[in-house]
């Protein structure tokens, strides 16, 4: 294996990590003569028995979204695809230690250690959360701490990939994901969203301040019954010298109701502010990998040594200073088109779409839409069929945020015009409910899908899979919620249902006894 040429490009060098679906090795990038870190996925291995291609389409997707996100707490994406029977991802790799084996190294944090880990992690959240993405598998072994203090998170296009629109359930009906950092939402295979990845945070942070997860057990069971019913126990009683305010927050992160969990990594991070050091004040940075470093000294180089000055050419008599760096350019957007470039554009978006080059398509039908509009009218027949085309690719794109106003606008204006009853309006609101629930509004989506879902299941024999579809949605965000009885109910009926339309070996069947299974054993 080692020496392996993955794509042509990038040679294996050393394996630093392995589990049941795949193995990460660093690698050089024989084309830019760089280290970089490759992740090697089986598809066979993937819980849920998916299609082969459909998983690799679903990989490829997830990483273009993944690549989406631009921040400097995140690792880098630089390549994804197959090869072989195997998936792959090449990422920037990361200098440092991951969270977990500096833990080891000092037993407990100092807790502004603790802090400033907890900070950088809600900077990450924020960016992540507001594509949207969950990670859905935060833990210290996917968190790196670089020599300079700055933590770096991993794994977030193959955590998405592995669990979509809900917690997906391995054949022996156990959720995917780290049973001691996981939120009873997604223990239960509920729909999760960003607060399930603030649950998370919390469990991090009870672990870095007392040496040890809150929920422990002999068992994955045991440990997800815990987390499902067990209090965790106040810091300040472990360790007396935790701030009274950082406690608070953790027990509320760790809430099992996600509506009483803080609403967003912005309103964590307020919270962690008032405890973080302030620049240059108190100590200098304990050595290397000193995490409140980026507070103390933000923007200082590493190692702490004075800068050598840099060499500046002298000014020529009576010019100005030449500026120290030139401010990156903004993208470029994409020109308006007019007359005969209409019809050529939407060639290429359809061109682009069949050659999976989405986020491309995306660019391109927003800059198609104001000259369709301007040419033909707001309420064009040509018109409404790129907003249609606009609205589906964004969601193909994960851009739900910006999905949800186009899929409202294509619904009143269906209902304006035929009723709202009108079966093109109710799709319309059916795929604005879905990006609801992608965004983590978890109370709208399921009120939209209650709503949706009698009208859907007049057409039931001729369309049974939508109506089906949603009780299962309805299903999983009771579960997030913490309604297991009514989502037992829900999930009952419709497993009766389901294997009399598609048969008892269909996936959706096999799901859903997988999730009652569960249910049933975690609630036993």
């Amino acid at each position: 294996m080692i020496g392996r040429l993955i794509a042509g490009r990038y040679e294996l060098a050393k394996i630093i990590g392995q589990g049941g679906m795949g193995q990460v090795w660093t690698a050089y990038d024989r084309r830019l003569d760089r280290r970089v870190a490759v992740k090697l996925l089986r598809p066979d291995k993937v819980a849920g028995g998916e299609d082969a291609k459909e998983l690799r389409d679903r990989f490829e997707r997830e990483c273009r979204v993944t690549a989406q996100v631009d921040h400097p707490g995140l690792v880098t994406v630089h390549d994804a695809g197959a090869d072989g029977d195997e998936l792959y991802l090449v990422m920037q790799h990361v200098e440092g230690k991951d969270l977990g084996d500096h833990l080891a190294e000092h037993e407990r944090y100092p807790w502004p250690w603790a802090v400033a880990v907890a900070a950088q992690l809600c900077a990450v959240l924020s960016a992540v959360h507001a594509v949207p993405i969950v990670h859905r598998d935060l833990k210290p072994r996917n968190v790196m701490i670089k020599p300079d203090g700055t933590v770096t998170v991993l794994d977030l296009g193959v955590a998405s990939v592995m669990d979509t629109d809900t917690t997906r359930l391995t054949h022996t009906g156990t959720p995917i994901g780290s049973p001691a950092y996981m939120a009873p939402e997604q223990a239960m295979g509920g729909a999760v969203g960003p607060r399930t990845d603030l649950y998370a945070l919390g469990v991090v942070l009870h672990e870095l301040l007392s040496g040890q997860v809150p929920f422990a057990g002999a068992s994955a069971l045991g440990v997800l019954h815990r987390h499902l019913y067990d209090a965790p126990v106040p810091l300040r009683r472990i360790r007396a010298e935790v701030p009274e305010p950082l406690e608070s927050l953790v027990l509320r992160l760790l809430a099992k109701d996600p509506q009483h969990r803080p609403a967003g990594g912005q309103d964590v991070y307020r919270e962690l502010a008032a405890l973080l050091p302030a620049p240059g004040a108190g100590h200098a940075p304990l050595g290397p990998m000193d995490p409140t470093r980026p507070f103390l000294r933000p923007h200082a180089p590493w190692p702490d040594r004075p800068a050598p000055p840099a060499a500046v050419p002298p000014a020529a008599p009576g010019s100005a200073p030449a500026p120290a760096s030139a401010p990156a350019s903004a993208p470029t957007p994409v020109p308006a088109l007019r007359g005969t470039d209409l019809a050529g554009a939407i060639d290429e978006v359809k061109r682009l779409l069949d050659a999976g080059r989405v986020t491309q398509a995306v660019d391109l039908l927003g800059g198609i839409i104001p000259a369709a509009a301007e040419r033909h009218g707001e309420h064009s027949p040509v018109l409404r069929t790129l907003r249609k085309q606009y609205a589906a690719t964004l969601m193909e794109d994960g851009q739900f945020r910006r999905a949800l106003p186009e899929l409202r606008r294509l619904a009143d204006e269906a209902a304006s015009q035929y009723g709202g009853a009108d079966r093109r309006a109710l799709q319309f609101r059916y795929e604005a409910a879905q990006c609801l629930e992608q965004l983590g509004d978890t109370t709208a989506a399921l009120g939209e899908y209650r709503i949706l879902l009698p009208y859907f299941e007049r057409w039931a024999a001729t369309a049974p899979a939508v109506p089906l579809d949603i009780r299962r949605r309805i299903g999983h965000l009771l579960l997030s919620v913490g309604d297991r009885a009514a989502a037992r109910d829900v999930l009952g009926r419709l497993l009766y249902d389901a294997e009399r339309v598609h048969g008892p070996h269909h996936p959706l069947p096999g799901e859903i006894r997988r999730t009652l299974a569960w249910l049933g054993r975690v609630q036993g």
